[in-house]
């Protein structure tokens, strides 16, 4: 697939996509390497804190209501949303959910890119794209290496 030319007032939210991508790939990795599931869950708790979180409440506060939480794809993005939250959440057998973490996560992010992010370059108001842009501001992501599980 070619690059999508994202509107510059979106381009924070995906660089926390292509960190979240980052992310899988760093939960593929340890698992390939037989890193102990409790190492990738202390990162993945850091992740989610840290950045995760956060950015689904942007998400929901400010660009989801460009369409409406009426709209199919915003139903099925809030959705989502609820079952990460619980799979970062959950402590129990630790490996399944790591795995499904990453698998959700995935295809939650190329959702969001793909799709939804592109219906709402499609009608959002240059003032709708700039409140999302004041709220989503740039935040430099700092990376935890205090256990890289994945090298």
């Amino acid at each position: 697939m070619k690059p999508i030319k994202r509107n510059e007032s979106l381009k924070p939210l995906s660089r926390d996509h292509h960190h979240g991508l980052l992310l899988c790939w760093k939960i593929r990795q340890g698992i390939t390497l037989n890193a102990e599931p409790e190492r990738i869950k202390k990162y993945l708790d850091w992740f989610w804190i840290s950045y995760l979180k956060p950015h689904f409440e942007i998400e929901e506060m400010y660009v989801f209501p460009v369409l409406g939480n009426e709209n199919e794809l915003v139903k099925q993005a809030l959705a989502e949303h609820r079952r990460l939250k619980r799979l970062f959440e959950n402590e129990d057998d630790l490996s399944k959910t790591i795995s499904l973490i990453e698998e959700e996560l995935e295809k939650h992010i190329r959702f969001e890119e793909r799709v939804l992010f592109n219906e709402i370059e499609k009608v959002a108001s240059s003032e709708q794209l700039l409140q999302i842009e004041m709220d989503s501001s740039d935040k430099s992501f700092y990376e935890n290496l205090s256990d890289p599980f994945w090298e």
